[in-house]
């Protein structure tokens, strides 16, 4: 367990589980799919909806688009790809 403390007063402290290569390529490949699932779905979502809202959630679709991009060469990064 490692402490940190930020620019603020309120001390943080972070729990480091260490894993295995194996568990965390399993890992990582279930939560690439999941969050693709959700961002089908909000994007679904987005086009039951009119104005800012729908604007709003089309730009959480990019914005999860972009982070399952970066969880993907990650992915392959670590699978030596």
């Amino acid at each position: 367990m490692c402490e940190h403390t930020h620019d603020h007063e309120h001390p943080h402290e972070h729990h480091h589980e260490h894993t295995s290569a194996e568990e965390t390529l399993a890992l990582l490949t279930y939560m690439l799919g999941h969050n693709r699932h959700h961002a089908e779905e909000l994007h679904e979502l987005a086009h039951g909806v009119e104005g800012e809202a729908a604007d709003l959630l089309h730009g959480a679709v990019a914005d999860l688009g972009s982070s399952n991009e970066k969880l993907a060469r990650a992915l392959a990064l670590l699978k030596g790809e």
